[in-house]
C-alpha cells in the first residue's frame, strides 16, 4: 500500500490518518506528532509541510 490520504478517517483533509494507516498507528498520535511541532517554533514549517502532504498525496480510495 503506497502513502495515500484516508477518506474514512480524516479531520481536514486525510494526511493524518493516511500517514498512520501506512505505518498502521493510531492516527490521533501523528495528529499529537503535527500539533507538538506548534511549540518549537515550527509553525510555519509544520504548516507547510501539511499543505505538501495534502496537495502530494493521492486519495485512497473509500471502503
Amino acid at each position: 500500500m503506497a502513502l495515500a490520504r484516508t477518506m474514512d478517517n480524516k479531520i481536514i483533509a486525510g494526511v493524518c490518518g493516511g500517514i498512520a494507516a501506512e505505518y498502521k498507528i493510531d492516527p490521533v498520535l501523528v495528529r499529537l506528532g503535527f500539533i507538538l511541532l506548534i511549540p518549537l517554533g515550527v509553525v510555519i514549517g509544520t504548516f507547510l509541510l501539511y499543505i505538501i502532504l495534502w496537495v502530494i498525496m493521492p486519495e485512497a480510495p473509500s471502503n
